[in-house]
């Protein structure tokens, strides 16, 4: 029996408004306290009075052409001034240090946000994931809004670095002590938890915190992350946005939940021991009607592919008796039968397997878009798209139609997708959280916001 056919009844999560929790900003940018050869090159741009969002991207193998080319493409008329915020999404096998001294030279003046991308990057062209190194961009010009990048490395403590690195995004933005409409992330794998709660540490907790953890292409640690003043590869790097247009972003799995849970038991960070008191992986193996890997008498044993779409998922919240689920993936198998995460299980939560398919996943990433224009209650400027580097790479081949849902959904609106090792986005409770297998969508609108002068 495969492993499609042993998971049981499930309930799919089919009313994105009640699964994930809107929000649309009001406040203003004021804030509050607290193919060629070479490759193919295009561009989007939508615009409204003071604010324009263009995307490019390209494959180019020369790393200089690239970027000269992809500035040429967002500057067609040679406009002398580089955008307020400018993020670069790569595959992990265009090199990190080429790419961004050429960046900084080229885009001189811009605030810089770059993270690699597993295999590369999701455009309304489609995916962008044969040759592993593909370059996007999504640049933002706004006139009267206020936009600002900080990074810091991890080294001992990671909480801390993020709130460093919030701090001098703030200051680079020049809104120092205030909170953004939305915080772009970037974090190394590993510990992001502890990377929203620094972020918190600076702009509070209800301040919309979205991002995507940075990936490679294989799963061996060559992800990477930059600013305009250098990269890393144990990073976090924190771009505030004050943009003067609406915003909106939504945050789901697209994974339905099936007949079989549990609760954590012995767990310690992202290690879980047991599920009520039994030996985790035989529990998952019993829940998938045989297991999709063994147990190795030593070592452990990576089973990021094997489990990409029977992850577990954690109940978060519910609403109207909904519940929204976080996902957390299997990585590793332990010869103890413990098994590693991408995130942290605490004891006690409450567990379920989930079930996911490519063809629900295609269609729900498309209904996440849309919705996010229902609630923007305007045509879309742009969009900032996350979708799950494992998730993406068990179901390879349908990535071009979740491209071609989403650009459907968004009205033709430029928009860059990122592909990651780790999501953060905003739960029901309003607060941020970090998952796996997760997407997210987060879009910019054409109205500017009330109290805005044109």
């Amino acid at each position: 029996m495969g492993l499609s056919d042993s998971l049981g009844p499930t309930t799919f999560q089919t009313d994105l408004r009640r699964n994930s929790r809107p929000r649309v900003s009001e406040r203003g940018c004021s804030g509050h306290e607290a193919s060629d050869a070479f490759g193919e090159v295009t561009a989007r741009s939508r615009s409204s009075t003071g604010f324009t969002i263009n995307t490019a991207n390209s494959a180019r193998r020369d790393t200089r052409q690239a970027v000269q080319e992809i500035f040429s493409t967002l500057c067609p008329d040679g406009r002398g001034s580089a955008p307020d915020l400018l993020l670069l999404a790569y595959g992990a096998d265009r090199p990190v240090e080429d790419l961004h001294n050429c960046a900084r030279e080229v885009f001189a003046g811009a605030q810089l946000h770059g993270s690699s991308s597993c295999l590369g990057v999701l455009t309304h062209q489609g995916a962008l994931i044969d040759t592993g190194d593909s370059v996007g961009a999504l640049a933002i010009w706004d006139s009267g809004g206020a936009y600002g990048t900080g990074r810091s490395r991890f080294l001992s403590n990671p909480r801390q670095a993020a709130a460093a690195a919030t701090r001098t995004a703030l200051e680079n933005a020049g809104r120092v002590g205030e909170a953004p409409e939305l915080v772009w992330l970037t974090s190394a794998p590993g510990h992001e938890e502890a990377v929203l709660d620094g972020i918190r540490d600076v702009v509070g907790h209800a301040t919309l915190i979205v991002g995507a953890s940075s990936a490679d292409n294989d799963v061996t640690g060559n992800w990477s992350q930059f600013d305009k003043d250098g990269t890393a590869t144990d990073s976090v790097v924190v771009s505030v946005l004050f943009p003067t247009v609406r915003l909106t972003s939504r945050f789901d799995s697209g994974y339905a939940s099936t007949q079989y849970g549990g609760r954590a038991t012995a767990a310690e960070g992202r290690k879980l021991g047991f599920i009520d008191d039994r030996p985790a992986a035989s529990v998952y193996a019993e829940w998938v009607g045989g297991a999709p890997f063994e147990i190795p008498s030593s070592g452990q044993d990576s089973v990021l592919s094997k489990t990409a779409m029977a992850p577990l998922g954690r109940v978060i919240a519910t609403h109207d008796d909904v519940p929204f689920y976080l996902l957390a993936h299997p990585a590793l198998v332990q010869p103890d039968g413990s098994i590693e995460f991408f995130c942290t299980i605490e004891n006690g939560d409450e567990l379920r397997l989930m079930n996911g398919a490519p063809d629900t996943l295609v269609r729900v990433t498309g209904d996440l878009a849309k919705t996010c224009i229902d609630d923007l209650e305007s045509p879309a400027a742009g969009a900032l798209v996350v979708f799950c580097g494992g998730t993406m790479m068990a179901m390879r081949e349908s990535m071009n139609e979740v491209c071609r849902q989403i650009t459907n959904a968004l009205g033709d609106a430029p928009f860059l997708g990122v592909l990651s090792f780790g999501e953060q986005g905003e739960m029901l409770d309003g607060t941020a959280g970090h998952g796996n297998l997760m997407i997210s969508c987060t879009t910019f609108g054409n109205a500017r916001l009330w109290g805005m002068d044109p």
